[in-house]
Formats: structure tokens, C-alpha cells, sequence
């Protein structure tokens, strides 16, 4: 097979770029499929938002319990459990036959992807050396923007064709593709890899020889400002994400075809910006040697940048020139994705499943919050422009508590496991 010529670490970062893709193409499938399942089934504009943010729930108490689970179980069978759930719901979605089954679809959706992206950082720890853990985080990032880009136009395809159902049997099935794909090339430790080289071996960590236990109250000490911060990033983000398409339909009388060019415009500005921000991180890393740089102000600069962006969008009244500022605060927003998921891999490398789910709860948490938020405000005053400036000032808030997170500090996490009796011998 030509595919198992790329080196083993490229193989498996490639693995997690189409996961991140797959995952945010299951998530986002739904919005565009409400225009068949909608009417079908005779929901109100109410009952579909409910769809909408089933997701979320589950999504938001399985962060920190995946994080662990798969510190626990190996990044491995955590997400070929995930997976096969997500893949199971997203079939389910396409059998519905109302409002409750679609609920109950979208909230099995939510736990099955809980666990993904912290697992796939406990991953990333192992198969990816420290000075490429930025270019890491953004490149799969980045396959998720592609997916919340392409989704709506890859869906509208299916369905014009076969139906709305069919959308979520084709993505159902490419989800098993994948896990078969995972469960076939992916080793938990890189050394039992059939392709690794002993090249690649030399450049990644040590991996951990005894089970680590989580202290659970000091962790959370240590992580919660990243996890505020990361609550700031992810209210613009799901902003974006929900009302994105509806802000160029209404705000600017556009028909659906040229609202999603428009939308679609800005999204892929996300996708350059995860990218660049990977590749910028690390190469300040290298460079300076230094993770409060490269990290932390490098986040405090990004939020800084987007929240500049963002200033017109509350005045003008020119289609362009707002799609040209969301675009650029779009990208700097996602500029700083590598470096603030890198972030739990520099302070908690033994057990940073654990860690990314604390810090992915505050982006979970914006998930409920900002859709429903955001929707108020244009209700009740009638401004589009209002919600992006809640979105600037919690941006403002996300540049000072950047300086609080402190990457550079490793989280002595040898300090809180229990001591092995005197004399006793530590099998590893």
C-alpha cells in the first residue's frame, strides 16, 4: 500500500487530521439537514436550536472524563470506542423518525466525541516531538475548519440527490472507514510501530513507565486559567460557527447560495490561521527556547489582533468590508489554536488527556452558552453587530488571563503520586 510509505509519526498525525475533519463534518451536518428534517417532521425553529445544542451537553461532561480515560486506556481504544459511538449516532440520526429520536441521536453524538480531542492530545504527547506540538495542534485543527467549511455544500450535494437521511448514512459510514482505518495502524507506544525508524524513535519523548495517578484539585488549580481563556476563544468560535451563515442571510439580505460563499469565505481564513499558527509557535520555540513566548504571548498577541478585527464589524454597514474584518479576526483567533493546545502537553506531558479536557470545558462550555446568548440579543435589540462585541470583550478579557497560564512551569505531577513502602521494588 502507498499509504503505509509515509513515516509512522506522519501516518499517525495524518490519521488525526482526518478525525478532526470527520468529527467537525458530524457536528456541523445537522444545520444544513435541518432544511429536510425540519419540515418532515414539523419543528419549530425552537425545537430545531434544541437539536442543535443536544451536542453540546454530553460533549461538556465528557471532556475531563475522556481526558482521563484515555490517560487511562491509551489514546487507542479510547477513540475506536469513540469512534464506533459517534459513527453508531450519526446513522441513528439518519433513521429519526422525530424530534425525541433526533435528540437522543445528537446527544449520543456528544459523548461519543467528548473524549476525542483529549485523547488525541494523549496521543500527540507520545508520537510528536516537543518543538512540533504547535504545527501539530494547528494542522489538525486546521482539517477540522476544512470540515465545518465543506460540510454545507457536501451535505446540500447528498441531499438534492438521495435525501436528507442519506447525508448522515454517508458520513456515518465514512466514520467506520476511519475507525477500522485507526484500529489497524495506530500503536499506543511508537516503538511498536512496524514503521517506525529508529530516526523517528530518537525524536520523540520518553514514554511514561508506571501509571500515573491524577490529582485531580491541583491539576485544576493549574489549569484553570488556560481553560478560562480557552472559555474567551471558544465563545467567538461557536459565534462564528452558528450565526456566521444567518449574519450575511439577514444582516444583509443575501439569498442562501451567496450567504454561504460568504460564510465559507471566512471560515477558510480559520483554516489558514490554524495553520500558520502552528508552524509560528514552534519556530519561536526553537528560536528562543522559551514557552512563555512562544505560548502565552504569542495567545495574548492573537486575542489582541482578533479583537481589533472584530472593532469594525460593529459599525459599517458594507458587506465586504465585514466580511473582510470576520475573516481577519477569524484568523487570528485560530492563530492561536497550536500554541494553546500545546499548552497541556508543556505543563502536564504525563497526563495531558487529562489536561486538554480541562482546558477543552471552556470551549464546551461557550458551546451552550454563546449560540443562545448571541440569539437573545438579536431578538431582543435587533443588533447582529451586538453579539461580536460581547465577543470582543471577552477576547479582552482572554488577553490578561493569558499571562496567568504560564506553559513554561511544568506541573510536578511526581510530587502528588503515592510513595511505594521502604524496600519495595517498583515493577516498570
Amino acid at each position: 500500500m502507498k499509504l503505509l510509505r509515509f513515516r509512522a509519526t506522519s501516518l499517525v498525525l495524518g490519521m488525526l487530521c482526518v478525525m478532526y475533519f470527520i468529527t467537525y463534518l458530524d457536528r456541523v451536518n445537522v444545520s444544513t439537514a435541518a432544511s429536510g428534517f425540519g419540515p418532515e417532521f414539523h419543528l419549530s425553529n425552537t425545537e430545531i436550536g434544541l437539536v442543535f445544542s443536544a451536542f453540546a451537553y454530553p460533549y461538556l461532561i465528557f471532556q475531563i472524563i475522556g481526558g482521563w480515560v484515555s490517560d487511562r486506556f491509551g489514546s487507542r481504544r479510547t477513540l475506536i470506542f469513540c469512534g464506533l459511538m459517534w459513527a453508531a449516532a450519526t446513522l441513528l440520526t439518519g433513521f429519526a423518525g422525530g424530534l425525541v429520536s433526533l435528540l437522543v441521536a445528537r446527544l449520543l453524538l456528544g459523548l461519543g466525541e467528548g473524549a476525542t480531542f483529549p485523547a488525541a492530545t494523549a496521543a500527540m504527547s507520545r508520537w510528536v516531538p516537543k518543538e512540533k506540538r504547535g504545527f501539530a495542534q494547528g494542522i489538525t485543527h486546521s482539517a477540522a475548519r476544512i470540515g465545518n467549511a465543506v460540510a454545507p455544500a457536501a451535505i446540500v450535494g447528498i441531499m438534492s440527490i438521495y435525501g436528507w437521511r442519506a447525508s448522515f448514512f454517508a458520513c456515518g459510514i465514512i466514520s467506520l472507514i476511519w475507525v477500522a482505518a485507526w484500529a489497524f495502524l495506530f500503536t499506543e507506544n511508537p516503538k511498536d510501530h512496524p514503521r517506525i525508524t529508529q530516526q523517528e524513535i530518537d525524536s520523540l519523548p520518553e514514554p511514561k513507565k508506571v501509571k500515573i495517578v491524577v490529582p485531580w484539585g491541583p491539576l485544576f488549580k493549574r489549569m484553570w486559567p488556560v481553560t478560562i481563556v480557552y472559555f474567551c476563544y471558544g465563545w467567538t468560535l461557536w459565534l462564528f460557527l452558528s450565526w456566521i451563515p444567518q449574519y450575511f442571510l439577514h444582516n444583509y439580505s443575501l439569498d442562501l447560495k451567496k450567504s454561504a460563499i460568504f460564510a465559507s469565505a471566512v471560515f477558510f481564513a480559520g483554516v489558514i490561521g490554524d495553520t500558520l499558527g502552528g508552524i509560528i509557535t514552534d519556530r519561536v520555540l526553537v528560536k528562543t527556547n522559551c514557552l512563555k513566548r512562544s505560548r502565552s504571548w504569542m495567545i495574548a498577541i492573537c486575542m489582541t489582533l482578533a479583537l481589533i478585527a472584530l472593532i469594525p464589524v460593529a459599525f459599517t454597514k458594507n458587506m465586504y468590508l465585514a466580511m473582510a474584518c470576520l475573516s481577519a479576526g477569524f484568523f487570528f483567533a485560530e492563530l492561536m489554536i497550536g500554541p494553546v493546545w500545546a499548552i497541556p502537553m508543556d505543563i502536564a506531558p504525563e497526563c495531558s488527556g487529562t489536561a486538554s479536557g480541562m482546558m477543552n470545558t471552556g470551549s464546551a462550555a461557550a458551546a451552550i452558552l454563546s449560540p443562545v446568548v448571541s440569539g437573545f440579543l438579536i431578538d431582543h435589540y435587533g443588533s447582529w453587530e451586538l453579539p461580536f462585541v460581547v465577543s470582543m470583550v471577552l477576547m479582552g478579557c482572554g488577553v490578561l488571563l493569558s499571562f496567568r497560564m504560564h506553559p513554561e512551569r511544568k506541573f510536578d505531577i511526581q510530587s502528588y503520586q503515592p510513595q511505594a513502602p521502604v524496600g519495595a521494588v517498583v515493577q516498570h
